[in-house]
């Protein structure tokens, strides 16, 4: 799975951010949540219509936008 299937930027959606398939839910919350102590499991909990590829696709785009960010910055 790439991120590039599960991770869509509208522009009338949540100001154009990153978000889950459409859904209302961005990326930084996603990792947010993470960072918050939630682990994968637990936020599927909360967030039914999440799925763990959804919480590693927005991983996965996290880490290729620092990635890009540090190469740009080099």
């Amino acid at each position: 799975m790439s991120y590039q299937d599960v991770i869509t930027m509208e522009p009338g959606k949540r100001g154009g951010k990153p978000c889950v398939r459409g859904l209302r839910v961005t990326v930084y919350e996603v990792l947010d949540y993470l960072a918050s102590g939630m682990t994968p499991e637990q936020i599927v909990a909360d967030f039914p219509y999440l799925t763990t590829d959804d919480i590693r696709a927005c991983l996965s785009y996290a880490a290729d936008r620092e990635r890009h960010q540090l190469v740009g910055n080099a």
